[in-house]
């Protein structure tokens, strides 16, 4: 099966944020999934990492 990817767009509207709020989560949140490098200005996150992020953050709570 091949990997899925997200846009910073897609992750952002995933959560209901703005765009640029999972590049600030990337900064201050160490368990926040960090994107990937697909080609030289292409930058996605993995579903599969977000997915993974979010069933940590219920367990958590």
């Amino acid at each position: 099966m091949e990997a899925q990817f997200l846009t910073d767009w897609q992750v952002a509207q995933r959560y209901g944020v703005n765009r640029s709020t999972p590049w600030r989560w990337v900064k201050t949140d160490p368990t926040f999934p960090k994107p990937v490098s697909l080609t030289p200005g292409c930058t996605r996150w993995k579903l599969a990492d977000i997915e993974a992020w979010e069933v940590s953050k219920l367990q958590a709570a």
